[in-house]
């Protein structure tokens, strides 16, 4: 079902639901709208059409009218209400202080017994107060049970594996009344049951709003959470709560038939079950330890102390039940407990199927046999050993491959072996390249290949005796015997045409149509050349680059020059049959920088007067890239163009293009097409550019449609980058401009490159994604590959794997590199392989599935409509969740989503997926930016996947001035902004800075140099230098967060109340979307109720 489209059918019960005067959906913003639309999970196994969305700071929401309870309120035969039970309790596994939630049924009669809490050290009792007032009630469930444990509690130190989260459903079936309770006929389920701990708990009284802070007691020992379960109208509890340790159990409650009503107070808790494999550890997501706030390093948006009401009061009605945010996974705290387990320690590859630390932790690399995870990352370092396991739990088995990574200062570059004329060692038969994993025989004379299990004979030249042990004498002195990653310098073999290459060249071809020239692009670009040649890469300790330039400008027809070091002024050479376009000279185009640089300078100076006055609009553009990777095949080098182009190429011309843009097909079966190119030129002409080597790096200034799906083909088949600057103007946009073109002609780049994944028996890798060509089915081309870039691979079982053998990978890339020199990059990788569910789920990586399955989603809408890409992610992600709830965890209540440890975030990730502009685009995004947009994510790698969905939000004024270090992050929602703050905000390729209202005047004068907040410039990309403290923080903050990101993210300030506010609000992606949107919340429950479709 697509979650954020239509309402979806009557729940399960198959009742009508009852109806709620007086609550309506507030639309985006908290701001009450006009007509309340349905909310996509209106029928989500309860009565309440939507969540209320919790009012901003500042607003108070009234409670509903008070008056007799809405007539669908269920009642039991006899006038009592109907009864919700408790779930059963779930897995403990490891030692975990823990504090449960409370969870409360949805219909209670007045007066019953009291459950019993499960808490794993004795909980404090509350002291009792006063009744509290309709006014102090809150809405809010129950906070759910994860691995034994609130969710915003933080890991105990050290790493280990856990038990699942679990969640209790807003649902209205519990065990006791059936498997899913149905409901006689007639009678509406309760009104939504808490959302708490699966174990036994005390019905609690109402609280005030402040419950949801948690507040350690004088005793040290955790406290009992404080928090309300929603009442039907009319409805209150009574009975102390009682406190009691975690390990007495009980015999389990007897389930009622459907429909049976239970008289007398219900019996005793339900026993914690133990686990399937007992004792299992945490998972290195983070554990959960020492209760702390829902929020790293701040307090609780809702602050205040809990107290227990002494005795019911009058009957009180209340707001909708709305899921406690901080009682739902959170990816910042998961973060901030990965840093804190793991940051500390080097991670050291030696083992096999180690899971990284998360790629938002830093950490050092030590290579002790496996590539490191900034090579290679996996969706699961743990492997079904078969096809049936695989497909039953549905996790896609991944990895995605970053073979030019760059590493930190501290880490060294992968060492190159030379093995002389001889070339790398390989196995004879499958052809994978010698590595740590071979295994040597026969006193060393011989090895066995541990991809394909041929026996190789080892040349004399390579021989070594072996030790005690099987291993060679010289393994630790062998790169290729001792560590993951390393170099082999290519014989002529591995060359074209059996020669070794030239040094590549680079060739600027520059747009001097009106637009490029009125804009001052051509002026500022020129202006940029004459000292970026300065810097064009250069191997190790070269002194200069051997790095050839060229440049072409050219409208309707190009424009060659000859800059040859002999010439006093360069030659201008028109070709104006750019239907069949040839390059007219040679000698002299392609030229040594600093041979030629007068000429050049020269050049630079003359092109933006020379075409100062043109009139000319319309461009060619797929006789440019056949111009420049011409004049490379003339030259019998590989090499880079970097095209600045203006607008749509409408002149006549091969490749000309018509505007086809159109927002009547999106939502329509042929909103594909929006994402397809136009012509099939393109496609064919990246593949002569892949043969010759030839990248194409693209940089768009457009004021209009430019066609981006159409002029991205040949960049993202040759491996190349697109850059998109709209509505370009030169005060506003050079400084992002100029800082993506020093580094696009800095970056180290691979060229005319081939990479193949080769894997042991069992697996083969049968699907790729990212930035590449493919001719067959095994070999990804690529003419150019930097260190930004990533392919993604997924494998699939042909036969079946072995436990004690586990799975290998080798990635090969060959290139050639900027100096011209032929070489071959090798990393390894040895996963686990398992026969348990539970082993696969333990060992997933998050953040590389959600990498996987956006790159999937983003592919999937050429072909499929929208809708169908959405709801298959949906699908996926439910059986994912659905196999480890039935095979993994323990036996508790239907009525609880249950989550892997590791797999915590998928929901919030996912959603974040779906609401994204490629597969819900809001008004204003147009058919440009969602093809831009698409072909991005395509090469990202997992670090910017991670921050694209799921933005950083940075409070800069609540951490000390002084401290100049990273503030903690807060959640991505419209709830965590507080008006007397300021906040900043970066997704990768966005950086807003958010004022609110009512920051202090000293803050604004700091930062801005105003003296109220009222002068402070909307949309504002530049703070001014001011000689003070905060400022300078500030602006050193920016500037690293730029430093981290592989595109210079341009900063937009942004006034609270302000127009701009909503293109801000668009990345709060914790919270309901413009677009239609589902928020996490929502979301979450809309997971759970097809997890328990599949189930039942």
């Amino acid at each position: 079902m697509n979650v954020n489209q239509s309402a979806p059918p009557v729940p399960p019960f198959g009742q009508p639901q009852p109806v709620y005067p007086g609550y309506h959906q507030s639309s985006y913003g908290g701001q009450p709208g006009s007509t309340a639309a349905p909310t996509p999970y209106g029928a989500y196994n309860g009565p309440v059409p939507g969540y209320q969305q919790t009012p901003p700071p500042g607003m108070s929401r009234a409670p509903p009218s008070s008056g007799a309870p809405p007539a669908s309120t269920a009642q039991a035969p006899g006038g009592q209400a109907a009864h919700g039970q408790f779930g059963q309790g779930d897995v403990q596994n490891g030692p975990s202080s823990t504090v449960q939630m409370q969870r409360l049924p949805g219909s209670q009669p007045f007066g019953s017994a009291p459950l019993v809490p499960v808490v794993s050290q004795p909980a404090v009792l509350q002291p009792y107060g006063p009744p509290p007032t309709s006014a102090q009630v809150t809405a809010q469930l129950a906070g759910m049970h994860i691995s034994g444990a609130v969710a915003p509690v933080p890991p105990t130190s050290g790493l280990g594996y856990g038990p699942p989260t679990s969640l209790a459903s807003a649902s209205g079936s519990f065990p006791n009344s059936g498997l899913y309770g149905s409901y006689p006929q007639g009678q509406a389920p309760p009104l939504g049951q808490a959302q708490g701990h699966p174990g036994a708990q005390p019905p609690q009284r109402s609280v005030p709003p402040q419950a949801s802070s948690f507040t350690p007691s004088a005793s040290g020992g955790p406290r009992m959470p404080s928090m309300t379960g929603p009442l039907l109208p009319g409805q209150s509890f009574g009975g102390p709560p009682v406190s009691q340790p975690n390990h007495i159990s009980s015999p389990p409650p007897q389930a009622l038939t459907p429909g049976t009503q239970m008289s007398g107070p219900p019996g005793p808790p339900p026993p914690m079950h133990s686990s399937q494999q007992p004792g299992y550890q945490l998972q290195q997501n983070g554990s959960f330890g020492p209760v702390r706030g829902p929020q790293p390093n701040y307090g609780s948006p809702y602050p205040g102390t809990a107290t227990f009401g002494s005795q019911p009061g009058p009957p009180q009605p209340l707001p909708p039940k709305r899921l406690d945010p901080d009682a739902i996974p959170s990816p910042i705290q998961v973060i901030e407990d990965d840093r804190n387990n793991r940051g500390s320690e080097p991670f050291i590859t030696g083992v096999r199927g180690q899971v990284p630390p998360l790629v938002t932790t830093n950490f050092l690399v030590k290579d002790q046999g496996n590539a490191s995870p900034r090579y290679i990352r996996c969706t699961s370092y743990n492997i079904p050993c078969t096809s049936d396991m695989a497909k039953q739990a549905q996790v896609p088995l991944a990895a995605v491959i970053k073979p030019l990574a760059r590493l930190p200062p501290e880490e060294a570059s992968p060492y190159v072996v030379d093995h002389g004329e001889s070339g790398p060692l390989r196995c004879n038969r499958c052809k994978a390249y010698m590595c740590p994993f071979m295994q040597f025989i026969e006193g060393g004379r011989r090895f066995q290949c541990c991809f394909c299990s041929c026996i190789n004979d080892v040349p004399p030249q390579y021989f070594q005796h072996l030790d005690h042990t099987g291993k060679r004498v010289d393994a630790y002195d062998r790169p290729e015997l001792s560590l993951g990653s390393y170099e082999f310098l290519a014989t002529v073999d591995y060359c074209k045409n059996n020669k070794f290459p030239s040094p590549p060249a680079f060739i600027f071809m520059i747009d001097v149509s009106y637009n490029a020239i009125r804009s001052g692009l051509v002026r500022l670009l020129c202006e940029e050349l004459k000292s970026l040649l300065d810097f064009l890469p250069r191997e190790g300790g070269a002194e200069e680059s051997a790095i050839r330039v060229g440049f072409v400008t050219y409208n309707k027809v190009l424009h060659f020059y000859n800059v040859k070091s002999s010439l006093a002024q360069p030659q201008m050479m028109v070709v104006s049959d750019v239907g069949d376009m040839f390059v007219p000279l040679l000698d002299g185009f392609l030229v040594n920088v600093n041979e030629s640089r007068a000429v050049i300078t020269s050049l630079l100076d003359q092109i933006p007067e020379m075409f100062a006055d043109t009139r000319e609009t319309e461009t060619v553009f797929a006789p440019v890239i056949q111009a420049g990777m011409e004049a490379l095949k003339a030259a019998e080098c590989a090499g880079k163009l970097f095209l600045f182009h203006t607008s749509l190429p409408i002149a006549e011309a091969p490749g000309k293009l018509k505007n086809r843009d159109d927002r009547k097909l999106i939502n329509t079966d042929k909103e594909k097409t929006l994402f397809q190119p136009q012509t099939g030129v393109y496609q064919t002409l990246a593949k002569e550019c892949v043969a010759q080597g030839c990248c194409v790096d693209l940089f768009l200034f457009p004021n209009q449609y430019v066609d981006v799906a159409t002029l991205s083909v040949v960049p993202q088949l040759t491996g190349g980058s697109v850059y998109k600057y709209a509505c370009f103007q030169v005060e506003n946009d050079q400084e992002r401009f100029l800082s993506d073109l020093r580094r696009d002609v800095q970056k180290v780049v691979g060229f005319d490159a081939v990479m193949r994944v080769r894997t042991s028996t069992g697996i083969r890798a049968v699907d790729f994604f990212g930035a590449f060509y493919m001719s067959n089915t095994t070999d990804v081309e690529l003419a150019g590959l930097d260190g930004d870039k990533t392919v993604t691979v997924e494998f699939k079982h042909d036969d079946r794997l072995n436990e004690e053998s586990g799975a290998l990978l080798q990635c090969a890339l060959l290139y050639t590199s900027c100096a011209g020199q032929r070489r071959l990059r090798i990393h390894n990788l040895a996963l686990n392989c398992c026969t348990q569910l539970a082993d696969l789920y333990r060992n997933c990586e998050t953040d590389t599935l959600i990498n996987y399955m956006a790159k999937f989603a983003y592919r999937g809408v050429l072909n499929s409509p929208v809708k169908t890409v959405r709801d298959t992610l949906i699908t996926q992600c439910a059986q994912i969740l659905a196999c480890y709830r039935k095979n993994c965890a323990s036996p508790s209540s239907a009525g609880q989503l249950i989550l892997p440890e590791c797999m915590k975030l998928l929901p919030v990730y996912l959603n974040c997926v779906l609401k994204s502009d490629v597969l819900q685009p809001g008004a204003e995004v147009t058919t440009d930016d969602r093809a831009y947009v698409r072909q991005l994510v395509t090469s990202m790698d997992v670090a910017e996947t991670n921050v694209f969905f799921y933005p950083r939000l940075l409070p800069l004024t609540k951490s000390p001035i002084e401290n100049t270090t990273e503030p903690p992050a807060v959640r991505a929602s419209e709830e965590r902004l507080s008006n007397g703050d300021i906040y900043l905000l970066e997704n990768g390729l966005n950086l807003f800075l958010w004022v609110g209202a009512s920051v202090q005047q000293g803050v604004v004068q700091s930062l801005f140099g105003v003296s109220s907040f009222s002068q402070i410039t909307s949309g504002l990309s530049v703070l001014p230098v001011l000689d003070n403290l905060l400022s300078k923080k500030v602006r050193g903050l920016i500037d690293g967060l730029r430093a981290q990101r592989s595109r210079y993210m341009k900063l937009i300030v942004v006034k609270q109340e302000d127009k701009l506010e909503m293109l801000f609000k668009h990345f709060l992606v914790e919270d309901k979307s413009l677009s239609g949107g589902a928020s996490y919340v929502d979301f979450l429950c809309h997971m759970h109720k097809e997890i328990r479709q599949l189930l039942s």
